[in-house]
């Protein structure tokens, strides 16, 4: 299966996974409508490839369903939290 890949101009680290290029209609208007304007990243064979920061498996399954994958960036570690919660184990 060979996807496109866009990138988000209103959030950072975030990517739809479509399975034409250029063709967005799977995607609901109001998650395009948040998303921003997609730029074009790459076009991805997932069956001959691994992705960085998402599941190829699970990608394939999300275009297969619903015509679309959106990736998030993963949440941001609160390290005077983590730090805090380590000083109290000991």
């Amino acid at each position: 299966m060979i996807v496109a890949v866009y990138k988000s101009s209103k959030k950072a680290d975030t990517y739809l996974y479509i399975a034409k290029r250029d063709d967005f209609s799977p995607v609901p208007k109001q998650l395009l409508e948040t998303f921003g304007k997609a730029k074009f990243v790459m076009l991805v064979p997932l069956t001959k490839r691994d992705l960085a920061m998402a599941d190829k498996e699970k990608v394939m399954a999300k275009i297969r369903e619903q015509g679309f994958y959106l990736q998030m960036p993963p949440p941001e570690v609160d390290l005077l939290k983590e730090f805090k919660q380590n000083q109290e184990k000991e």
